[in-house]
């Protein structure tokens, strides 16, 4: 379990790099428009990923098992 953890935590990291490393300007001016956004919006988008994220778990874990 935890080595999965690992390597789902290493794979995000991995994910969120490729924005900054390929595309430093557009990453810079999408983060500069995220400053903008109210907290309540914040957490609506950081809810919607997590519930994203909780549903492709839950459908690979059971396609590969």
């Amino acid at each position: 379990m935890s080595d999965n953890l690992l390597l789902a935590f290493a794979l995000m990291l991995v994910l969120e790099g490729i924005l900054p490393f390929v595309w430093p300007a557009k990453w810079r001016e999408i983060f500069a428009q995220l400053l903008k956004f109210s907290d309540g919006q914040i957490r609506f988008i950081g809810l919607t990923s997590m519930m994203f994220g909780l549903v492709l778990v839950w459908v690979f874990r059971a396609y590969f098992q």
